[in-house]
């Protein structure tokens, strides 16, 4: 239950209110991920009035604000078609108005394609206060560590990687039961990432050389079984998937 609601006009009054104990504070982005069902009274800090929606290029960099939308983002000329293809798979368009890119990163469950897709791109976050970067990658592992009393300011991701994105769902319009992005720099740097079990997409693969890609894409879902698939099934078709993203980025 939503007690209490600030639009805060600069980032150390967002900050103050976000490192209260009492009660419990979260930023308020597109609003799409706030749990507006819940008990627990708590306080939002909307942030759309603190500049954080700039989107830009400097060099081989992307810099994404944190209140920039997914639809922004995809309108953005130069983003890689993939990257594109997992950000509508995310959500539909209309959602995609609202939904935010630090507010869909800071709450992505297994299943969400955009984290998925941004893990394999070893994206980086600013955080405040501060000014503390981390990887995607490492965030996701400290969530609960990172997200009280701290704000996302800043999204970069290099635009010297490629990148491949595909799933398997029940529907096009549904969140996949198994997906996997895979990023390839011209250094050789390979990063795999799958999605569509868990707690958080899950990274497989961060080294030179595709060798084993396969099979360390099965091995990650060994287990991965719950009400939408069997680990069997997800096992396998991570590594048909893997291999796919290989043969495209290959091309």
């Amino acid at each position: 239950m939503i007690v209490e609601y600030h639009r805060p006009r600069t980032l150390a009054e967002a900050i103050e209110l976000l490192q209260r104990k009492q009660p419990r504070t979260y930023p308020l982005g597109g609003g799409t991920a706030i749990n507006f069902k819940t008990e627990e009274p708590i306080a939002v800090v909307d942030v759309q009035a603190l500049g954080l929606d700039t989107l830009e290029q400097q060099g081989q960099l992307l810099q994404i604000g944190a209140a920039v939308t997914l639809q922004q983002l995809i309108e953005f000329p130069g983003l890689p078609s993939a990257l594109g293809d997992a950000v509508r798979h995310q959500a539909t368009y209309n959602l995609r108005h609202q939904a935010t890119v630090a507010g869909t990163l800071a709450s992505a469950d297994g299943r969400s394609p955009f984290g998925v897709a941004m893990l394999a791109l070893d994206a980086q976050l600013k955080l405040i206060p501060g000014e503390r970067t981390v990887s995607y990658g490492d965030f996701l592992a400290l969530r609960e560590e990172f997200l009280p009393g701290h704000l996302i300011t800043m999204v970069t991701l290099s635009l010297q990687a490629k990148l491949s994105y595909e799933y398997v769902a029940r529907s096009p319009a549904d969140l996949p039961i198994v997906c996997a992005a895979l990023a390839r720099w011209p250094s050789g740097r390979l990063r795999l990432a799958l999605g569509g079990w868990g707690k958080t997409p899950t990274l497989v693969l961060d080294g030179q050389g595709q060798e084993g890609l396969r099979l360390a894409a099965q091995s990650a879902f060994s287990n991965a079984a719950d009400e939408w698939a069997s680990a069997e099934y997800r096992s396998h078709v991570a590594g048909v998937l893997a291999q796919r993203c290989w043969q495209d980025l290959g091309e």
